[in-house]
């Protein structure tokens, strides 16, 4: 490609040649086409993107036509990579205009300015005094810059318009919220008489890319150059030396420290990924400390910017040897040249994955290459992790969905559009719909936006967001006084999040922010880390928590709160393709290390839980087979584990929706919690059924209403209904020159709530049926973010499908205990849970698991035959005398006939039925004979037995089989008896269901768990010692002979620290047989 020579002689002096994504992107550029690149980390797109548009500029300068206006608008993701983008324009400005002089070319400066809410005012200033030729900004700077009066006439002259990081915007509202912003500067330039911008799209892994092309330039044609994301890689999964388990130790965070702290002295430079703000501040601690305080930093939302910023900079200019970070460091912020990525867990995302692995390695140079390794910490992530090596080997990426025309958003846009210019209505929706999100919205809902901007919301405080004045018979809108004012200081689509800042005395320094219920829960004195630093706090005060340097004290790790992300659809496909490839296998583990970049210990830990959970399902939960699996436990009711490894969206959507249809059938409220791999039910006494209808509770035609009525009582839809409230601006964030509280901010929002949805508001108490949902836009809109963002409705429509249809097969089973892959979903993160039950008060808690794989585990779902006599011996009546016959008879209602001095003392009566005679207390004579009759019978014989079949019961107790199976299904109801298959011989050859009495059976189970529990019970100290001695070669006839017996002791001892003289004396004289120092 030719650029002016003096831009050409620079980039020949500065690089050894284009990469090829740069060669293909500046033709399309310079020709003034619009143009999407994807292409890898550290392949120039940034560059490409630039040095176009500023041969451009270099030309008109140094011909004299280089005119005061802004021609390049650039929009980032993140503030601090807005400023690093500034950053790398000046600096080959500078050297091309020394380049100029040297030549003695007059170039006139072409001016970088950066516009940001970190901005300082004054720059504001002269940047409307005297526009940038390139301005650098964000998404929510470019919609106050269109929505302010005197900024506006900035962006009038734009011909370039670059969004950099696409795939960061595109799937959430962020993204919509830039797509308007950009057709409203497309409609400000083309006003002013100017063609239509160009737009380039940067993005490093994203599909589909048609889509993304179509957000990039909706309504123009474009240029796609996908340089694809393959990228050759060194990664490695690194798995702890002890036994993996569903929630790591502290022992094995420890060992995950050490590991880490070789890694980091072995590199340059070392960044550390985890997936919470919590988890970084405890990882940087622990770093801190092995490696010293000046070596490791933290880096995440929650730290000022003038911290996360030092970090930066100090890991740049290599004074720091790691950075701890969460999502903050994922984009292109420059932090210079990093030698190895270590991400903590998994990061839940193929791309996210992808992303983090290549910020190692990042500069333009084909022969570096990203190196990475990732930590599995929990069994289930370390599948997940094998999955994810798999898929990045393979190619495979997630894919983005974009949000369908988010209508808080829309109102948002609207008033500041209203605010700056008089609209008819039509040409505004025209405006609207060029926007790729919102290409299929409804005219009805743009109508219904428009109606709630103009009159408002009607509150006991007065009529709230009308901001619009609607001239209904010329269908013209002008926004009302006041509305500029709140789109600036309210707008932007981020939710609000009601956190403190803490504030450093004397200096009062805004370190960063805690957590709303952190900070009120706090006292004068605690001491917490933030930044790798203890803080003291002196006091707290309404938004400030006010604090000092604790110089070292112990502290606390604060808490954030918040929804965690969940797994990608396309990893949590690939981890169910892993679990069946490995129960496929002949040889798993070689599979493992060959496909999925396993160690061998790696591998043998991965191979044994799947095999060891599917033998305890008797089927292994994939994509295909869903399991419901149920288990008493320690407190007497029961836990129902559904395992359905399809991702938390999915499986919260299925989990809400079961807890509600529970809640309809049973009339009691049920502890609930829903993971990637599965939902865990803690159910009550009362709750009886055949397991296997579990999986007909729902079905694909209903599940969205009974998922709607279920989500409108959860936090979910209270916190999402606070976000597009705050977004369309009914909620101000600022009034009147000040924040507004946030606690005052959702006061605002619940009474508004309680005006437009007097019913979710309202007392469940005084209502009845199902909650009416009114039509307004916002009402809607939030129970879309919840069906379709924070779940996946769609998912489980298909899932729910699948099941009816066969196509994907379900298992139900009960177990005597819980099997290994149920553990993690046991131990689920409050994040997961579905109610509002504290972690201290969980059911699930309470359950007792092995710790180990080390049994067989097809053993977890079989009673113990001992345990199943022992019971049915204790429950049957012990009857010595007179007395203890007649208990016996009022329990039983019937029996066999016994000695006649009951009927003597006339305290029985003798009945027949079926050509058999019994017994039956004179008191029960006339239940024996009614029609409920048989279920007090069957009831009775039930309490005193162990499991028995239909069949078996009926030719005792010589009743038809239809009755037995009438009073069971009615016991059943009343949560009295269980089914299931309990026997051995039952399971063996899948005979006839059997039932047991509940309470019998639970005892049952217990029995069955302290035998199994009994086989690893720990021995006593002396067998302890005695164990020592034989294994210290102490004992007679344990010690080796000779020089390998030598060898064998050193190295059993290695390490060990001892004088030198007394090894041969007091060491290898006692273990090696007929030693001689």
């Amino acid at each position: 490609m030719q650029f002016h020579p003096i831009i050409q002689e620079w980039f020949e002096h500065s690089f050894a040649r284009p990469t090829e994504t740069q060669d293909l992107a500046w033709k399309q550029i310079v020709a003034g086409g619009n143009v999407l690149i994807s292409a890898p980390t550290g392949s120039g797109k940034t560059l490409a993107a630039f040095l176009a548009c500023l041969d451009r500029l270099v030309r008109a300068a140094l011909n004299g036509s280089l005119q005061d206006e802004t021609e390049v608008v650039y929009v980032s993701p993140l503030k601090a990579l807005s400023n690093d983008i500034q950053k790398n324009l000046e600096r080959p400005l500078h050297e091309i205009a020394k380049l100029a002089g040297e030549k003695g070319l007059l170039m006139p400066p072409i001016r970088v300015a950066v516009r940001t809410g970190d901005t300082p005012m004054a720059e504001r200033q002269q940047m409307i005094k005297r526009p940038p030729h390139v301005l650098v900004t964000t998404p929510e700077s470019l919609f106050i810059l269109l929505t302010a009066e005197r900024s506006r006439h900035l962006l009038k002259t734009t011909n370039t318009f670059i969004i950099d990081e696409i795939h960061a915007l595109v799937d959430d509202k962020r993204g919509a919220h830039l797509a308007l912003s950009a057709a409203r500067l497309d409609d400000l330039v083309m006003k002013a008489g100017r063609r239509h911008p160009q737009r380039i799209g940067l993005s490093a892994t994203v599909r589909p890319i048609g889509e993304v092309a179509k957000f990039v330039s909706p309504d123009k044609p474009l240029q796609i150059i996908d340089q694809g994301h393959r990228r050759q890689l060194d990664l490695e999964v690194e798995v702890p030396k002890d036994e993996l388990g569903p929630v790591a130790s502290n022992e094995m965070w420890a060992e995950i420290y050490d590991r880490i702290s070789e890694l980091i002295l072995a590199h340059r430079t070392t960044l550390v990924f985890v997936n919470t703000r919590r988890l970084a501040e405890r990882v940087a601690h622990h770093l801190a400390e092995r490696l010293g305080d000046s070596a490791v930093l933290a880096h995440h939302g929650s730290l000022s910017r003038r911290l996360r910023l030092e970090a930066e900079q100090k890991l740049k200019s290599g004074e720091l040897r790691a950075v701890v970070a969460t999502a903050s460091l994922e984009l292109g912020i420059d932090i210079g040249s990093v030698d190895l990525v270590c991400q903590i867990g998994s990061p839940r995302s193929i791309a996210v994955a992808l992303q983090r692995i290549g910020r190692s390695g990042h500069r333009v140079d084909p022969t570096s290459i990203p190196k990475g390794r990732i930590f599995a910490t929990t069994r289930d992530e370390l599948v997940e992790c094998a999955a994810l090596m798999r898929a990045t080997r393979a190619g495979f990426l997630d894919a983005l969905e974009i949000p369908p025309w988010p209508l808080d958003v829309l109102a948002q846009q609207i008033v500041s559009a209203a605010a700056c210019e008089s609209w008819n209505e039509d040409d505004l929706f025209d405006l609207v719909s060029r926007a790729y999100p919102y290409r299929d919205l409804p005219r009805e809902d743009f109508d219904a936006v428009i109606e709630m901007l103009s009159e408002g919301i009607a509150t006991q405080r007065g009529r709230s967001g009308a901001f619009l004045h609607r001239d209904q018979i010329n269908h013209v809108v002008r926004g009302r006084r006041g509305a500029r004012l709140a789109a600036i200081t309210s707008g932007g689509a981020i939710p609000e999040n009601a956190n403190y800042f803490v504030v450093a005395e004397p200096d009062e320094m805004i370190v960063g922010t805690l957590d709303e219920d952190f900070a009120v829960e706090s006292l004068a004195g605690d001491v917490f880390l933030l930044g790798t630093t203890s803080w003291r706090i002196r006091r707290v005060e309404s938004g400030r928590v006010r604090v000092e340097d604790a110089h070292g004290a112990a502290p606390s790790i604060p808490f954030w709160r918040g929804e965690a992300p969940g797994r990608t659809v396309e990893l949590s496909e690939e981890i169910a393709n892993v679990r069946a490839e490995i129960l496929k296998q002949n040889d798993p583990v070689e599979w493992l290390m060959r496909e999925c970049a396993l160690d061998r210990r790696g591998a043998e830990q991965a191979a044994l839980y799947v095999r060891a959970g599917a033998a305890a399902l008797g089927a292994l939960p994939t994509q295909r087979t869903v399991v419901a699996e149920r288990f008493f436990d320690e407190g007497g009711g029961m836990q129902l584990v559904v395992h359905a490894p399809f991702g938390a969206r999915i499986n919260r959507a299925w989990g809400l929706s079961l807890r509600k249809r529970f809640c309809r059938t049973f009339n009691f409220e049920l502890q609930a919690a829903a993971t990637d791999n599965g939902i865990v039910i803690s159910l009550g006494e009362q709750h009886s059924f055949p397991l296997g209808l579990v999986f007909e509770f729902l079905n694909a035609a209903t599940v969205e209403q009974v998922l709607t009525q279920a989500m409108l009582d959860s936090p979910m839809f209270t916190a999402r209904w606070r976000w597009n409230a705050s977004r369309a601006l009914a909620v101000l964030r600022f009034s009147r020159g000040r924040k507004v509280p946030p606690p005052i901010q959702r006061m605002r929002s619940d009474d508004l709530l309680a005006a437009v949805f007097p019913d979710q508001a309202a007392c469940g108490d005084n209502l009845r049926g199902e909650i009416r949902i009114p039509d307004h836009p916002l009402v809607k809109e939030t129970i879309r973010d919840c069906l379709h963002e924070a779940m996946d409705l769609d998912g489980l429509k298909h899932l729910l499908d699948g099941i009816a249809t066969g196509e994907i097969k379900s298992v139900a089973i009960d177990t005597a205990e819980p099997s290994p892959l149920s553990h993690e979903i046991l131990n689920a993160n409050p994040y997961a849970y579905l109610d509002d039950a504290p972690l201290e008060e969980r059911r699930a808690r309470a359950v007792q698991m092995r710790r180990t794989l080390g049994v067989d585990a097809g053993e977890i779902g079989a009673l113990d035959p001992a345990a199943i006599e022992e019971v049915f011996t204790e429950s049957w009546p012990l009857v010595r005398d007179a007395d203890e016959l007649h208990d016996a008879l009022l329990t039983l209602i019937v029996l066999p006939p016994a000695p006649e001095y009951l009927l003597k003392l006339r305290r029985a009566r003798v009945i027949e039925r079926g050509g058999c005679v019994f017994w039956v207390a004179a008191e029960r004579l006339a239940v024996a004979e009614s029609e409920e009759g048989p279920v007090a019978t069957i009831r009775g014989w039930m309490e005193s037995t162990g499991p028995m079949t239909v069949a078996a019961l009926a030719t005792r107790l010589a009743l038809p089989r239809d009755a037995v199976e009438s009073a069971m299904a009615k016991l059943e109801s009343g949560g009295q008896v269980l089914r299931g298959r309990f026997t051995p011989s039952s399971k063996a050859d899948g005979s006839e269901i059997e039932w047991c009495n509940r309470r019998l059976l639970a005892r049952i189970h217990r029995l069955t768990l302290g035998r199994l529990r009994k086989e690893i019970e720990p021995v006593t100290s002396a067998d302890f010692v005695r164990f020592l001695f034989t294994w210290q070669h102490l004992a007679p006839g344990t010690q080796p002979h000779g020089p390998d017996g030598v060898l064998q002791i050193v190295k059993q001892l290695q390490g060990y620290e001892i004088s030198a003289a007394a090894w041969e004396s007091e060491v290898l004289r006692r273990r090696v047989a007929r030693y001689t120092p």
